[in-house]
């Protein structure tokens, strides 16, 4: 992030870990990010990022049970979008393993591609995560700068 970024508009938004959420919480960044105007492609790669943050937090981070995802989405006055995707569930014990593609906790079923494909989608991806206290994934998105009426 620039330093001289300013904040121009923010969310919050507290979901359980339902998967039935997945599609809400894709949806309501989308809806956010549409002040922004983006492209449908980089609206199309934000919600694909955001479904994979999501859908970790409810299949790796809380297993077998429901806990909070805490997202937090941000629009920054030079177009970038920050969204961060955090949840209190068991943790990583090795971040460099679990962003290694194919890598996977989720049994045979799971593909392991998740933060490859947030990484890919996104121009930046950052992942802290502490066994026990939970992961936060911050990505962030350039919407490219087009003519806008409130410029």
């Amino acid at each position: 992030m620039k330093a001289n970024s300013k904040i121009k508009n923010e969310m919050k938004l507290v979901i359980p870990s339902n998967s039935a959420n997945e599609s809400f919480a894709r949806s309501a960044v989308a809806a956010f990010m549409a002040q922004l105007d983006p492209t449908i492609e980089e609206m199309t790669d934000v919600k694909t990022a955001v479904s994979e943050a999501v859908t970790n937090c409810i299949v790796h981070a809380y297993r077998e049970s429901i806990g909070k995802i805490w997202i937090e989405a941000k629009i920054y006055d030079d177009g970038r979008l920050s969204v961060t995707v955090k949840d209190k569930g068991c943790g990583i014990p090795d971040v460099a393993k679990a962003r290694e593609p194919l890598f996977t906790t989720g049994g045979s079923e799971r593909a392991g591609l998740g933060f490859a494909v947030m990484e890919s989608f996104t121009d930046s991806l950052r992942v802290r995560s502490t066994v026990g206290k939970g992961t936060t994934v911050t990505m962030e998105k350039r919407v490219a700068q087009r003519y806008r009426h409130d410029s």
